[in-house]
């Protein structure tokens, strides 16, 4: 049932996953209390390749918000993507933008922290697990945020370095007045133990309400 404490979480799963695994991750740590919306990075990649990068018979499909190659385009439509989905659902039961949560693994998270400084009215809040802080994040085109950021990140992580992470809350405060940090034990995964933290998180949005 839908009512003034429920949350609309907008759930962006990483490089090469899809959004029933992100789904399934997500329920599992928000608990009760949220409608999430899994949603499907919008482009598609073979997860295995034979001779020559053509694929293997059979190969399982994954998906990813982009590469480097053309950024500012993957950026807009991740823009986009959100915003429509967003605003349909927010429609549909009749939630407003202040209990919108933004939750990404890895590759979005970045493009999550572009997207809540470029629209800081579109969201109340965001977590991040095991992501990084876009590069250019302390320049001015990037607004005040005022929703709540809940950044996990990992002590192993093969991508973001803990020496790397541990400095992400001071750049974030670049931009946002709320952050939280937790560092977890392990590797570039989903954290198993970061529900109690998340749902934490989320119970204290929901008092600001």
């Amino acid at each position: 049932m839908v009512d003034g404490r429920t949350l609309l979480v907008l759930a962006l799963h990483g490089y090469g996953s899809n959004p029933e695994v992100m789904l399934r991750l997500s329920e599992t740590a928000l608990g009760e209390g949220a409608i999430i919306a899994s949603l499907r990075a919008p482009n598609q990649h073979y997860l295995s390749s034979g001779p020559l990068g053509t694929p293997m018979p059979g190969s399982p499909i994954g998906y990813n918000w982009g590469t480097t190659t053309h950024a500012a385009a993957n950026i807009q439509l991740h823009h986009q993507v959100v915003r429509a989905i967003s605003a349909d659902l927010r429609a549909r039961f009749e939630i407003p933008a202040r209990r919108v949560v933004l939750m990404g693994f890895s590759q979005p998270v970045g493009l999550n922290y572009r997207f809540i400084g470029t629209y800081p009215e579109e969201a109340g809040g965001v977590i991040a697990m095991c992501g990084g802080v876009p590069k250019d994040w302390e320049e001015d085109k990037y607004g005040r945020v005022e929703a709540p950021i809940l950044h996990i990140a990992r002590s192993e992580d093969e991508f973001f370095p803990e020496a790397t992470a541990r400095g992400f809350p001071d750049r974030l405060r670049a931009h946002a007045g709320n952050v939280e940090f937790h560092m977890l034990p392990g590797k570039h995964r989903f954290p198993s133990k970061a529900g109690a933290l998340i749902r934490d998180f989320t119970e204290k949005l929901r008092t600001r309400l």
